[in-house]
């Protein structure tokens, strides 16, 4: 069973940086995408960003020049690095897995999420 965990969040000013980790532990297999996804208090969660298992990206149209996904697989960890945040960035960040196993089941997984406030 796979389970996630986020860390990184925080408050910060406007213009600052956060680092976003999530550890995945449990059998992961190796065609997989994991992502970050968002969620403002009364808002529907939105990707992100997301990375496949061979390093293609795609990002919000929001994120995109501020925002950097990045997996290390060896270390089961997912990072998104945030620049140049804005208020409108405040929200609880999620870690998500996508999985393909070998019969072509496909499973999601959620972290439990981590908090992330930009303000002065």
């Amino acid at each position: 069973q796979v389970q996630l965990v986020e860390s990184g969040g925080g408050l910060v000013q406007p213009g600052g940086s956060l680092r976003l980790s999530c550890a995945a532990s449990g059998i992961i297999f190796s065609f997989n995408i994991m992502g970050w996804y968002c969620q403002a208090p009364g808002n529907e969660r939105e990707l992100v960003a997301t990375i496949t298992s061979g390093g293609s990206t795609n990002y919000l149209d929001s994120a995109k020049g501020r925002f950097t996904i990045s997996r290390d697989n060896a270390k089961k960890m997912v990072y998104l690095q945030m620049n140049a945040l804005k208020p409108e960035d405040t929200a609880v960040y999620y870690c998500n897995l996508r999985t393909m196993d070998v019969l072509g089941i496909s499973r999601n997984y959620w972290g439990q999420g981590t908090q992330v406030t930009v303000s002065s």
